[in-house]
């Protein structure tokens, strides 16, 4: 396993803590987070206050890892992000592509059905 998979088989794993501070740690200072269905949010601080908002309402979360695998500064992971909200309940398979630079995140975008997420929100 390269050092790099590492880092993300970490970075998933820490979820389960729901820290934004830790997570947005794993970034780069300059790093971005892109769901897809959304725009892209720039820079660490930007992260963790994106993560602080769209969790705000979780209660729960533990990822599970699927496949991994890397090629040089790339790490894909497909995952089923399972998560217990105030809100509802949701299974969401996901797919995301890191770009790691030094061991931290550079770029992560994550690919998923959105509205997968919101149908379980409406319960």
């Amino acid at each position: 396993m390269s050092e790099n998979e590492q880092v993300i088989r970490d970075f998933c794993a820490a979820w389960s803590r729901l820290d934004p501070g830790e997570l947005a740690g794993y970034f780069t200072e300059d790093g971005c987070y892109y769901n897809m269905p959304s725009q892209p949010v720039r820079g660490r601080g930007n992260v963790e206050q994106m993560i602080k908002g769209f969790t705000a309402n979780w209660t729960e979360t533990t990822w599970d890892l699927i496949n991994i695998a890397s090629a040089g500064n790339l790490v894909f992971a497909e995952r089923v992000d399972r998560t217990k909200t105030t809100r509802g309940n949701v299974d969401l398979p996901c797919t995301g592509v890191f770009e790691l630079e030094n061991g931290k995140i550079k770029e992560w975008r994550d690919y998923f059905d959105l509205a997968t997420f919101q149908d379980a929100m409406k319960s």
